[in-house]
This record gives C-alpha cells, sequence and structure tokens, in this order.
C-alpha cells in the first residue's frame, strides 16, 4: 500500500516464495487484479529471500530497482521526492549507478525509532566514493538504503544464494567497485520493521543460522580482490574491508556466544579462510580492535561478549 504512493511511474512486484499455507497469493493476485497497470504477482517454489530478489530482478522493467521487504513500508513524503528525483535523470546524460536515500529502524516493542542518515555524504548531487568521509560506527549502508540502476545488476551477473538468509550483504557489497557515481537524497524513506522475535535479525535466530551467516561471509570475502582498489579509490576500500571485517566479527560473537567447542572451532576456520584468501587482508583485520575476536581464550571470549551487549543497547540493530 505505501508503495502504491508512486504511482503509476513506478511497477510492484510481488514475489511470492512459495507462500502455500497462507492467503499470500491470493492476496498478490487481488492487488494485481486491482491495478494490473502498476502490479505484477509471481509466484514461484520456495527459494528463500536471495531467491526472490533473483526473480524480481530477472522480471523488473524499471530503470532502478529497490528491494522492500514484506514486513517493511515506506514514507509517502519521502516516496514523492524519490520518483521526482528519478524522474529527473530521464533527459541527462550522466545518471547514478545508485541512489542513497535514510533508513528508519522502527522498534515494535518499544516504540521507539532510530534514523540511520548519512551526513558524510555528499547531497543532492552525483558523487563518486572518493567524495565521502567516514562512516560512523552503526551507520554503514544497506539494502535499505540503496536503490540500484537495474542495468548495473545485470551486467554484473550478481545472482544470491538460495535458501539463505542475510543476502542483503551480498547485495550491497559486490555492486560497489561498480558503481561509478551515486547519489544521495537525505530522506527518510525506508521503514525498518524490527523487534519481531522470529525476524531473521533477532540474536536466536540468527544465532540458529549461523551456518548462513558464514556462508554469505565466505561470498563477501571471495566476491573481489580488494587489494586492487587500495591505490586508486582508497576509501572504497577502506569501506569494503570495513565491511569484511564486519562480517566477520558477526561470526565470531555469535559462535562465542554458542560456546560449543566445534563452535570456536568453526570461528578460527571463519579466520582461517580469510588468510588463505588474502593474507594482507586478514593481518588488517586482525591488527583492528575488533580482530580481538579472533583470539581463542576464555578471557578474551568474555570480554567480547560484555562489549557486544552494550553495542546492542547502544545501536538497536536487533
Amino acid at each position: 500500500d505505501s508503495l502504491l504512493k508512486a504511482g503509476d511511474g513506478a511497477e510492484i512486484l510481488i514475489i511470492n516464495d512459495g507462500s502455500d499455507k497462507d492467503d499470500t497469493k491470493e492476496i498478490a493476485d487481488l492487488y494485481q487484479q486491482k491495478y494490473p497497470e502498476i502490479i505484477k504477482a509471481i509466484h514461484k517454489e520456495n527459494g528463500g529471500h536471495g531467491d526472490a530478489i533473483n526473480v524480481g530482478l530477472k522480471n523488473a522493467q524499471g530503470k532502478y530497482f529497490k528491494v522492500v521487504d514484506s514486513d517493511d513500508w515506506v514514507e509517502e513524503k519521502s516516496l514523492e521526492k524519490i520518483m521526482q528525483l528519478l524522474r529527473s535523470f530521464e533527459d541527462k546524460e550522466q545518471v547514478p549507478d545508485a541512489i542513497i536515500s535514510n533508513y528508519v529502524y522502527e522498534h515494535v516493542l518499544d516504540g521507539k525509532q532510530r534514523m540511520v542518515r548519512f551526513k558524510n555524504l555528499p547531497k543532492n548531487r552525483l558523487f563518486d566514493f572518493e567524495e565521502t568521509k567516514p562512516f560512523k560506527t552503526g551507520k554503514f549502508l544497506s539494502m535499505h538504503s540503496f536503490i540500484f540502476r537495474t542495468d548495473l545488476l545485470r551486467s554484473i551477473g550478481i545472482e544470491l544464494p538460495k535458501h539463505t538468509f542475510y543476502v542483503d550483504n551480498i547485495l550491497v557489497y559486490v555492486p560497489l567497485p561498480y558503481i561509478k557515481k551515486f547519489y544521495y537524497l537525505d530522506v527518510d524513506f525506508y521503514r525498518y520493521f524490527i523487534g519481531r522475535e522470529d525476524q531473521s535479525v533477532a540474536e536466536k535466530v540468527q544465532m540458529e543460522r549461523i551456518d548462513q551467516q558464514i556462508k554469505v561471509g565466505d561470498i563477501i570475502i571471495n566476491a573481489h580482490d580488494i587489494n586492487t582498489l587500495k591505490k586508486e579509490r582508497p576509501k572504497l576500500y577502506k569501506y569494503m574491508l570495513d565491511y569484511i571485517l564486519i562480517m566477520l566479527v558477526i561470526d565470531s560473537i555469535f559462535l562465542i556466544k554458542r560456546g560449543k567447542k566445534e563452535d570456536i572451532i568453526k570461528k578460527q576456520a571463519c579466520w582461517d579462510r580469510l588468510r588463505a584468501k588474502d593474507d594482507l587482508t586478514y593481518k588488517k583485520c586482525r591488527r583492528r580492535f575488533t580482530g580481538i575476536t579472533a583470539v581463542n581464550s576464555g578471557i578474551t571470549h568474555l570480554f567480547c561478549k560484555i562489549v557486544y551487549f552494550f553495542s546492542i543497547k547502544i545501536f538497536k540493530v536487533n
């Protein structure tokens, strides 16, 4: 309903990813019947979040591509500004490969909000990543902040793995070196519904699905040789290095919290795979403060748990 405010300038693809135990199919078909010029319902066998995005990208006819998860929404006035911006590029020679906007954590349990805004980015113009200022902790770019040029995603052949959660990290990370021009519109566009106990980002669920989180981290590590960016695009290099480190730290923290012997072995294996793929990146990650999560000792693990506890309280990301 929130997306319909875009009018006939937008195409809405409802991807029914194998839902057969509720009324998803019927509801999607009803929306398509009511708005046949705007909405297309696509029904497929269950393949997971990533496969739903793959199908959406394959069928999309719009010039720009935005993923909106089924329990999230967009803000009406911000959507109007987004659509005005997209229309303004129609006759331009240079257009952005990616548009960035703000997103808002909408916390269910306490009714609070946390805005994620990017004061470090140039506003209202095309820019290269090298023009950015450092990103603050807790304010990294996410799938919720991105609108991609559809042809860019297709040209790089991005394909997300099936039956795997947390693939939004791949959707953000893999295109980065191919994006030549960004555009930042400072509006609180995407509303990220968070706080349900069964959500994929809930701590308990993430710990249960740690193998999927590790799989995504491995895909990211192997996606690029980031060292080739170090001289010509040093800020992008640093950002992508930080992204790799964040993925490793998340894996390590949850494996530490699980705490079994096999979990600690699995944690060590994550770091060992990075070292085997890219020893230089491994060494840089280990030298950072958060690289302490690679250390195997009881005291270190206790320290990591304490730091994680306070980080969650401060940044409220799950």
